[in-house]
């Protein structure tokens, strides 16, 4: 009885292992320049977010002291008592952190008031080239107004 010699296979073969590399080559070469632009929306969605959560607590500082925050004064306001301020109606702080944070590009919130922009204040970040005044800054007001 003759038995038939079988072949076991130990292993991937060289040009196996070269066409997986050159697959995930192609498919990084498609897909990494569309996830490398998600970073740049994602921080500039994440200043909106803060610059909406920044409206929101202002607008309970507004509630409590009968105005906003003095430009001065700024948007530390919210996390401690205004030192020009001899009122007992201050009942923050309004933020969750000890501090106020940064914007994604690590800079302070600009914040004034009043604003220019809008009837109450204006907040904004420098955006991601930090230079204000610039089409990339994230504001609270619409820029078609400018």
């Amino acid at each position: 009885m003759n038995r038939p010699i079988q072949r076991r296979r130990r292993g991937f073969t060289f040009i196996e292992i070269m066409m997986v590399v050159v697959i995930i080559g192609i498919l990084l070469a498609l897909v990494g320049p569309r996830l490398a632009g998600r970073t740049r929306q994602a921080k500039i969605s994440a200043a909106k977010a803060q610059i909406e959560n920044f409206a929101t607590a202002l607008a309970a500082y507004e509630m409590d002291m009968g105005a906003f925050p003095e430009t001065s004064d700024g948007l530390k306001a919210l996390v401690t008592k205004p030192g020009s301020d001899d009122s007992d109606s201050w009942n923050g702080p309004y933020l969750r952190k000890s501090e106020v944070p940064k914007d994604p590009w690590n800079r302070d919130y600009n914040y004034r008031f009043p604003g220019e922009n809008n009837s109450d204040f204006d907040l904004w970040s420098d955006g991601p080239d930090r230079q204000a005044g610039n089409d990339d800054d994230v504001t609270n007001w619409s820029k078609s107004k400018e």
